[in-house]
């Protein structure tokens, strides 16, 4: 009898195991499922923000036998105009007129002479596509035929000309700008570029514009050095980083990944973003990247932004919901998500996003007020739900890992209170990065590691172009016009008049606005 008690403790025992694992298991499927074939958006119905986690019963309720009241608006409206005519007023109006001739202007019912009562107008987008011509530069050069006749020497004088971009080579800043601006604003890989402009008539390839690039990095590289100097000034940033194939990498396999870690600024301060390619995911490297900075540093949860060292790491919300999202989806089918744990955290995040949303344009010193008011006892409430549910959830599943998420980041996802210029998430890193992740899915992989620090500089001078409302284009093409002529490339107060939010740029290099 002792024997087969034993033996059912030990079988029972190993069925709870294997129960956890499969349950496990198909949890992990279920948000497979849902991540392969369903919605990527983690919005959430609106009526969840409305849930007080508080007052439940008093916003749900309603007095006893009453239904909840309904209405039914309908209602027509004029459907407005003009909207679409405004945005084409920043470009350039060609107008064709159509009018009768003189021998057409006859009345038909009297033959009396017909005069102009009115105009009918409509407007076309006619679209020209790009154009390739060469620039021959041609270069006088003088000298006084007196002096040929009776002095010894003669002085020669040479038309000034304009320093090229690429010495010895066909690129012009027109030509190098339009191939960064395709591949790394528009994430048109260069084999793509080459069979473009050979249906305009150019033999060029990708070698040789994959040159242009490598070259043209480096009349970049002082001014993102200098735009660093910039970013370390600030005491707000934020920092993320993804991953990137690097096929010749010393040491390395070409399976192997490499990385590219991201530093901007936040809400304050001139818009900077800036990439940095390391081959590896160590600690070391935005410690060494954000040597002299002092301030709050926005990051996800890896732990290896703890080595960057005198800053304040301030936590993700939009991680630590996304987790108790990704455990919402991977519940089965059929079963009540308003009643578990995991819809429960979901809920006490959302109210936070909520009264964010609310403060979009609070000053910094409304904004803390408020989340000292509003905020800090949704916290409280949130932290002793946390160690609540700890108990009673597995820890490898879905809800156990977003709850021990919120728990090990508690120092960090809190930090938000001490300023109110801080932000609740890391979004606005990872919207910088996103660009860069679109166009690896297209161009997949860096040949080199010099070609992998070329492409963070290109990255780094275009996207802060785009955050202070450049075209992109029109501005690398200016910086390669003007870099090649400064007499010290990395003058400091010359570059300073060259940066993407100077006031001394000119006004081609705006986007227009829609």
């Amino acid at each position: 009898m002792e024997e087969l008690i034993r033996q059912n403790a030990e079988l029972a025992q190993q069925v709870a195991e294997l129960s956890a694992k499969l349950k496990w298991c198909e949890e992990q499927f279920r948000l497979a499922q849902k991540k392969r074939f369903g919605a990527s958006s983690e919005k959430t119905h609106p009526d969840q923000l409305a849930f007080d986690l508080f007052n439940e019963a008093e916003v749900l309720a309603t007095p006893e036998g009453e239904e909840p009241p309904t209405e039914k608006i309908t209602y027509e409206r004029r459907k407005p105009t003009g909207k679409c005519e405004a945005r084409l007023d920043h470009l350039p109006i060609e107008t064709v007129t159509y009018e009768l001739g003189e021998d057409e202007r006859v009345c038909s019912c009297c033959g009396g002479t017909l005069h102009e009562m009115s105009t009918e107008t409509r407007n076309e987008i006619e679209i020209i596509p790009a154009q390739a011509k060469v620039v021959r530069h041609v270069r006088k050069v003088y000298a006084c035929r007196r002096c040929e006749r009776e002095e010894i020497r003669t002085p020669i004088v040479t038309a000034p000309m304009p320093k090229p971009v690429y010495p010895g080579s066909l690129a012009s800043p027109s030509s190098m700008a339009y191939v960064m601006t395709q591949k790394y604003a528009d994430s048109q890989p260069l084999y793509r570029q080459e069979q473009q402009f050979a249906r305009l008539g150019l033999s060029i390839s990708r070698q040789t514009l994959a040159n242009w690039m490598m070259y043209g990095a480096t009349w970049l590289s002082p001014l993102v050095d200098r735009m660093r100097e910039h970013l370390l000034k600030q005491d707000i940033l934020h920092a993320d980083e993804t991953t990137l194939k690097v096929l010749r990498e010393p040491g390395k396999s070409a399976e192997t990944q490499s990385y590219l870690w991201l530093y901007r600024t936040g809400r304050t301060g001139p818009p900077i973003v800036l990439y940095d390619y390391k081959p590896t995911r160590n600690g070391a490297h935005p410690r060494e990247f954000l040597s002299g900075f002092k301030g709050y540093l926005h990051v996800d949860g890896y732990s290896g932004y703890h080595k960057v060292q005198g800053v304040t790491l301030v936590g993700c919300w939009a991680h630590a919901r996304r987790k108790f999202d990704e455990a919402l989806k991977a519940l089965p089918a059929g079963q009540s998500k308003t009643e578990t744990a995991a819809h429960q955290g979901l809920a006490f995040c959302n109210e936070l996003f909520a009264i964010e949303r609310e403060l979009k344009d609070a000053s910094p010193e409304e904004r803390h007020a408020v989340r000292m008011e509003r905020s800090k006892p949704i916290l409280e409430a949130y932290l002793a739900w946390l160690q609540k549910q700890r108990s009673r959830t597995l820890p490898k599943s879905l809800l156990g890992q977003a709850i021990a998420y919120s728990l090990n980041q508690w120092d960090k996802l809190t930090a938000f209170l001490k300023d109110g210029r801080l932000e609740l998430d890391n979004n606005r890193s990872e919207r910088s990065i996103k660009p860069f992740v679109i166009g690896r899915k297209n161009w997949l992989f860096a040949n080199t590691p010099r070609g992998a620090k070329a492409s963070a500089t290109i990255y780094s001078v275009i996207e802060t172009a785009k955050e202070n409302g450049l075209n992109p284009f029109q501005y690398l093409k200016y910086l390669f016009e003007q870099l090649p002529q400064l007499p010290d490339p990395k003058d400091p107060e010359a570059l300073d008049r060259l940066l993407p939010w100077s006031s001394s740029l000119p006004l081609t290099c705006r986007a227009p606005q829609s």
